[in-house]
């Protein structure tokens, strides 16, 4: 089995996953899932890997992670993992659509930009007619 090499994006987060043969270890920077984030976060990082179910078992997963906040990451590490088991069994691309989309389609939703005079995206300044 060769090495896949993938990358995921959500917003400002790029996450790059490398996939070679193993017993089923997942870093990211260097860490272990399981002391990356908070429990609500690692369980979405999760879910491709309890999708894939035995698949998953049989490779690790390595993944850099920067830019962005906490859940950026988080979602840049999922499609990352993602796209890096459907390469390695493309069974699971059915099973990962049927679940969620974003599994393998990045979202590309962007913060708006700001206007000029203004603070925010689409705040206005007030008027007073006194």
């Amino acid at each position: 089995m060769k090495v896949i090499n993938t990358q995921g994006k959500r917003k400002k987060a790029i996450a790059r996953a490398t996939l070679k043969p193993g017993k089923g270890k997942v870093t990211i920077n260097g860490q272990y899932l399981t002391m990356y984030a908070d429990l609500q976060t690692q369980l979405r990082m999760r879910e491709p890997l309890l999708l894939a179910g035995d698949a998953a078992n049989d490779v690790d997963i390595a993944v850099k992670v920067r830019g962005g906040g906490v859940q950026g990451q988080a979602d840049a590490i999922r499609l990352a993992m993602a796209r890096a088991l459907v390469q390695h069994d493309g069974k699971l691309k059915t099973v990962f659509e049927e679940y969620d989309r974003l599994l393998l389609v990045a979202d590309i939703r962007r913060k708006e930009t700001r206007k000029p005079n203004d603070s925010k995206a689409r705040a206005k300044r007030q008027k007073s007619y006194r």
